[in-house]
């Protein structure tokens, strides 16, 4: 896809969806012509003119994952071109650029009940994938203070300063996530520095220190147009805490601290992705106020 496509884009879009997601759409393709490693952006042409389109970007750590990961976010063919195979010349040359970027699979979020893209997706052979899409409101909840804590967790958290990261930081991050994963998840974290330096949308990183030692870490985006959402919604993607302060109350006090600074940009909902059988983070994702989203995540092995 190159710049002179984004209208045509925008179109296709507009006219399948009911919205416009032009910012969506320019926030990508300027990410995608700047770091095209780890954007795909491809256009389908029918006599010369843009037809359809689909965007995906690689994972390669966030939400704790260990397997590289190409996500589809969008997908749109214009409804004068369907029926042409279009969507299925998109995802096959889509599954191979992935390939060639080591991903072992694609996935993809629907809503459950959106049956059109549920039989889209199956007939091109995506299954059901083994991870929840959680998400809450970024207002505190009415019974929620910001020192509630976890089970057996210290509340004494005026010992906790939380401050947004800096370049500085970098270092102190990926020791602190070579300490918790046992993996070293450098190329994962410059890549998530670059992106805030960039400005590819909006991106809060903050970490937590207790006397002057650091002890955990958040990192979330603010974007909208992902999966179909046509509202301003925040990713969380990284969270981690030393296993020195893991009853310290570190990680709901980051949680508590990105909530606010989300609210205070107006954005409502923040969500996250867990694997299904991974019960400890989903247990303090429960605590924090999360719940199921009305999402399916969908995966296609490569």
């Amino acid at each position: 896809m190159t710049p002179s496509d984004l209208e045509r884009v925008v179109e296709i879009d507009r006219d399948n969806t009911g919205h416009a997601r032009r910012g969506f759409f320019e926030n990508r393709l300027t990410a995608s012509l700047n770091e095209p490693n780890a954007f795909i952006s491809l256009a389908y042409i029918e006599h010369d003119r843009v037809e359809g389109f689909v965007l995906a970007h690689m994972l390669d750590g966030e939400f704790g994952g260990s397997r590289p990961a190409t996500i589809l976010d969008a997908i749109g063919i214009a409804q004068s071109a369907r029926g042409h195979g279009g969507a299925h010349g998109l995802l096959r040359e889509l599954q191979a650029k992935a390939r060639r970027r080591d991903a072992l699979e694609v996935r993809t979020q629907v809503v459950w009940s959106d049956q059109a893209m549920t039989h889209f997706f199956a007939g091109l052979g995506f299954r059901l994938g083994t991870r929840l899409v959680l998400e809450r409101d970024c207002a505190m909840l009415p019974d929620e203070t910001e020192a509630q804590a976890e089970p057996g967790e210290d509340l004494s958290r005026d010992r906790i300063a939380v401050r947004s990261m800096a370049v500085e930081d970098l270092h102190t991050v990926i020791g602190l996530d070579r300490r918790i994963t046992g993996r070293d998840r450098s190329t994962y974290y410059q890549r998530k520095m670059g992106e805030a330096l960039r400005k590819n949308g909006i991106r809060l990183s903050m970490l937590a220190e207790i006397d002057q030692t650091p002890a955990g870490f958040v990192m979330a985006r603010v974007d909208y147009g992902e999966f179909g959402q046509t509202e301003l919604e925040a990713v969380l993607d990284t969270i981690g805490v030393d296993a020195e302060f893991r009853t310290q109350g570190v990680g709901s006090f980051l949680l508590a601290q990105l909530l606010s600074h989300l609210a205070s940009l107006r954005v409502d909902r923040v969500r996250t992705v867990v694997n299904w059988n991974d019960v400890t983070l989903i247990g303090f994702f429960d605590r924090l106020g999360f719940r199921p989203t009305q999402n399916v995540v969908l995966a296609l092995d490569l």
